[in-house]
């Protein structure tokens, strides 16, 4: 009998341990007990402090830098569940790394994010949830049931409460036009897409042509993902060019490595970059232009309705 005690154990890794904090808050529970640390050898060492036999088990790791680190974490702590007799071990993934790394786009190149499911189901993930994929067919990588959840209405929420006159969304490349028209039909505003080439291998684009009309409008730029902020900063040099008069940028993910935060802090023309807390933002990367918004009741809610056997889709009819 799985959850024999009537409450799942949630287990966080060294990513992201103030959104398991805000999800068992939510759920009214304590965090799992876990130790999860370096040896001096730079080997990582997990030990579940708590009896998990037979229990509904949850893992949550977001693969946000030191990358290959956290996702390592996340083998060795699932393994430890398993080996612990856990009833049912779910993956929880707010940020899945490598899902851009999704097909063979040039000569002998890996497929990494079907490596990475792999070894999630080698560990003995029973199940696997995700926030907001670059590439939906990742699902299809597992096979075990994924759910892949959306922050999308909880970031319509936070536009429709602006009152924005006359938006228009503008998908940062063609790539996310489908999803950007989601958002912009949940906001009543008409699409735009800022046609980009990216430079080879590097975090470099070049934007060429706005499709569609955002002189005179608001634009909210949509990613689902802000990196270093190349794309959004090139996509709203185009559309300040095609007569916009003031712009935002929101994706589900804000990775912002190195001192991506601090440059796009500097950018004038795009007044506030709205991001989700997948990925957590360290105290020295806030400024007065980022704002997060907490996926923890979403994910919170999840993990309850799986626990209890109860639709997930519902979330988000």
């Amino acid at each position: 009998m799985i959850g024999v005690n009537g409450k799942p154990v949630i287990f966080a890794g060294n990513s992201h341990p103030q959104l398991v904090e805000d999800i068992c808050s939510y759920l009214g529970q304590e965090v799992g007990k876990i130790e999860v640390f370096k040896f001096s050898n730079d080997n990582t060492f997990v030990r579940i402090l708590e009896n998990v036999r037979q229990k509904d088990v949850f893992v949550l790791q977001s693969t946000n830098e030191p990358v290959n680190d956290h996702i390592m974490e996340m083998l060795i702590m699932i393994d430890a569940a398993k080996r612990a007799s856990a009833g049912r071990i779910t993956a929880v993934v707010p940020f899945y790394s490598y899902a851009r790394t999704d097909k063979k786009d040039q000569p002998r190149v890996p497929i990494t994010g079907r490596l990475v499911a792999d070894l999630l189901e080698t560990a003995g993930a029973d199940r696997v949830v995700m926030v907001d994929l670059h590439a939906g067919q990742v699902q299809g990588f597992f096979h075990v049931p994924v759910d892949e959840l959306t922050a999308m209405p909880r970031l319509v929420d936070y536009f429709l409460r602006k009152e924005l006159i006359d938006p228009v969304v503008a998908a940062t490349d063609i790539g996310i036009s489908k999803k950007a028209r989601y958002f912009g039909d949940a906001i009543s505003a008409p699409l735009a897409i800022v046609e980009k080439r990216r430079l080879g291998n590097e975090d470099r684009v070049e934007s060429l042509n706005v499709i569609g009309q955002v002189e005179g409008h608001p634009v909210v730029l949509f990613d689902d993902e802000i990196s270093t902020g190349g794309t959004m900063v090139a996509a709203a040099d185009a559309i300040m060019a095609a007569g916009a008069t003031e712009i935002y940028a929101v994706a589900t993910h804000g990775v912002l490595p190195g001192d991506a935060a601090q440059r796009l802090a500097e950018v004038s023309h795009i007044k506030e970059f709205v991001i989700t807390d997948t990925v957590p933002l360290p105290e020295h990367k806030v400024n007065s232009k980022i704002k997060v918004i907490s996926v923890a009741p979403l994910l919170g809610e999840a993990i309850r309705r799986i626990h209890e056997g109860r639709s997930v889709g519902e979330l988000f009819n």
